[in-house]
């Protein structure tokens, strides 16, 4: 899904950077709070175990290529604003070292990877989770979350001239939408896995602890979302 150089006109890309660097600098002021919570060593191996996620490249038409995300496995562990630095990072040491997407193209890959993805498929997650078990609600919202970033995608390369958009979004979104089955049974698994083992270190601040689950004489804190004001 990493967009290239020359498929985004002046100003697509150029409207694109400046907003995402807007919500970059936001995520920075938002994030505090769970990056004092847990130590930095946790962030880096969710940052290197979804680099090497990515880098599992699916070809898509149109000179494009999709693959698995992860931005709701980091939202649902480390939270939203965390997550979304996360993916930033990834992203831009993937376009200048190695050339995973343009460096013109880099604020509208962040945006789509890094912010729609994260907060779409959060967003769902949340909805979902209060109505359905926790691990479906994960995946539904990583599947939401990579079809999010397709149609975020397929929109800029309309909006640009490189592809019209009534063939570019169902190209698009019929790939990325069994990528994101894929994405979905990874996601849940893994954060269900991380849960499971450390609860305490894979959880958001705004995860807080209002009850417990005895299993098998082991107490674990189960946390309720509260989003912070």
């Amino acid at each position: 899904m990493h967009i290239p150089d020359g498929f985004l006109d002046l100003k697509t890309w150029a409207g694109s950077a400046a907003v995402g660097a807007g919500l970059v600098a936001c995520s920075l002021t938002r994030a505090r709070a769970d990056l004092e919570e847990r130590r930095l060593p946790t962030v880096g191996v969710m940052a290197a175990f979804i680099f090497a996620a990515q880098m599992v490249n699916f070809p898509v038409s149109g000179g494009t290529s999709g693959h698995l995300i992860g931005a709701v496995l980091a939202a649902v562990t480390l939270g939203p604003w965390t997550a979304s630095l996360v993916m930033t990072t990834v992203l831009v040491v993937q376009c200048l070292v190695f050339g995973d997407g343009g460096v013109t193209a880099l604020g509208a890959n962040v945006l789509n990877m890094a912010f729609i993805a994260t907060f779409a498929g959060y967003g769902a997650y949340l909805a979902l989770r209060r109505v359905t078990r926790e691990g479906l609600a994960v995946g539904v919202g990583a599947w939401i979350s990579v079809v999010a970033a397709a149609a975020a995608c397929s929109t800029e390369l309309a909006l640009s001239g490189t592809a019209p958009l009534g063939a570019v979004l169902p190209a698009m979104l019929g790939w990325h939408a069994i990528i994101g089955l894929g994405e979905a049974v990874i996601t849940a698994a893994v954060a269900a896995y991380l849960w499971k083992v450390r609860p305490g270190a894979w959880r958001p601040k705004s995860r807080q602890a209002t009850g417990s689950v005895v299993n098998g004489g082991n107490t674990m804190s189960e946390g309720a979302d509260r989003i912070e004001a």
